[in-house]
């Protein structure tokens, strides 16, 4: 990580404390609209772009300090490309593994408190800088006789505001998200949810033993081990996987034969896990990924895992058949199965979402209609980016009286957007393998 990342001494953890910088953000976001509205006056063709950037750095500058749930909800919107103006998607991005660490102190203290000793008592060394931050915590570097290990230590109080954060960033997220508010209130208890769980690393631990262990016959893969002895609550201790993110390896001009494998190795992964396993690691920020120099892919965080309901995967996946041959009842039955539709609704409506939701499936599916896709196709993805503005600008989605679509939906989407945003950053093509059953 940077050096240049400035260190922080302390975290506002009392509610009143996260509250006064939430009011003194908004009121920042406020001047900014303000200056912007009095420069337009003067220049009526001025764009929005510079609202944007001062925007997203005000923001982003109060939640990286605030870090915890309303930096993880800014980091989760970064990736959804279709979602926010560049300005926000390139600050927001910084979450994943490059947010302002934590002072040393404040480490030492976690340490003192779960092991009654310093981070230098009980390892033989210790880095007294994060080589990496995100938004639950940050990562050290130690050694133990022959071993290299990664010490994830999480923030002070991040486990206890995740409901208060989430209600203080609800403003931002209807602005920003462009969404109804009947639509971010079904959704948010899913996302609090999942939050929740990713600040209980011995959850952590143990979801990630039982995916390693159930993935490792996939070729490519490594996963960490982790050390019950130098872990606890609010600290994680795991083997340390030597290599480079995705943006940096990509950057030594890796050969397309390299690409192509560590791009297969990624899809299989997913594959394995959602088609076998019924639960997925639901957090596919390149954070969470490292290669190494042989094109091997480590997978280092485990925090974020949805439980994919079978009837939920039935219904979903069944949407993503490329001949969808049903009788309508049946389809109907998915649909309402899915919360696209539902009895308050006129036939219009139903209608409507039906084939808009078919529409976006399909699209979304089309890697599972060939036997090998290439996801550097950018056009693929400039489709899928225009269909989101279209859904989320158009009159009779914002003026729905209801949320559209199952809350299971939201992570299960967000992980093959992720997935893709990935393979596309890899220039990657691959054979997209499926269940028979999809076939």
């Amino acid at each position: 990580m940077s050096d240049k990342v400035k260190e922080q001494g302390s975290i506002p953890v009392s509610k009143v404390q996260r509250a006064a910088k939430f009011i003194s953000t908004g009121a920042k976001v406020g001047g900014n609209y303000v200056k912007h509205y009095a420069k337009k006056m003067v220049n009526p063709s001025l764009n929005r772009e510079e609202l944007h950037q001062n925007n997203a750095s005000d923001i982003y500058n109060s939640l990286s300090e605030l870090k915890g749930s309303a930096l993880k909800v800014a980091q989760m919107m970064s990736m959804d490309k279709n979602l926010l103006p560049r300005a926000y998607q390139d600050k927001f991005s910084m979450a994943q593994y490059t947010a302002p660490p934590l002072s040393y102190p404040l480490v030492v203290k976690t340490f003192q408190k779960y092991f009654q000793k310093t981070p230098e008592q009980l390892f033989d060394t210790f880095s007294r800088s994060a080589i990496n931050a995100a938004s639950i915590g940050q990562v050290h570097q130690a050694t133990k006789g022959d071993k290299t290990l990664a010490v994830k230590i999480q923030y002070p109080g991040v486990a206890d505001s995740v409901s208060s954060d989430l209600r203080l960033v609800r403003p931002f997220a209807l602005r920003l998200l462009n969404m109804n508010e009947k639509e971010l209130d079904h959704y948010m208890g899913e996302v609090e949810e999942r939050l929740l769980e990713e600040t209980d690393y011995q959850l952590e631990v143990t979801r990630s033993r039982e995916i390693s262990e159930a993935c490792m016959h996939i070729p490519n893969l490594r996963f960490p081990r982790y050390y019950d002895e130098y872990s606890a609550e609010r600290i994680i201790t795991m083997d340390w996987i030597a290599g480079k993110h995705i943006k940096e390896w990509m950057a030594t001009k890796p050969s397309q034969e390299l690409k192509n494998q560590v791009g297969q190795a990624l899809w299989d992964f997913y594959h394995h896990q959602v088609h076998n396993l019924k639960q997925v690691h639901a957090d596919p920020h390149p954070g969470n990924f490292i290669i190494q120099e042989d094109g091997t892919l480590g997978i280092i965080d485990f925090g974020c895992v949805k439980v994919i309901p079978e009837d939920f995967y039935q219904g979903y996946f069944a949407l993503i058949k490329r001949e969808l041959v049903m009788n309508p009842a049946e389809l109907d039955q998915i649909f309402y199965g899915l919360d696209f539709i539902s009895d308050k609704d006129t036939e219009v409506e139903k209608t409507y979402f039906k084939g808009v939701f078919t529409e976006m499936i399909s699209l979304l599916g089309k890697p599972f209609h060939v036997d090998r896709f290439d996801f550097s196709d950018d056009t693929y993805f400039e489709q899928i980016f225009l269909l989101g503005d279209r859904i989320s600008n158009d009159k009779m989605f914002k003026s729905s009286r209801q949320a559209r679509g199952s809350r299971h939906g939201l992570y299960i989407n967000r992980t093959y957007f992720g997935l893709y945003n990935l393979l596309n950053q890899l220039e990657a093509t691959v054979d997209t393998t499926k269940p028979d059953w999809l076939n």
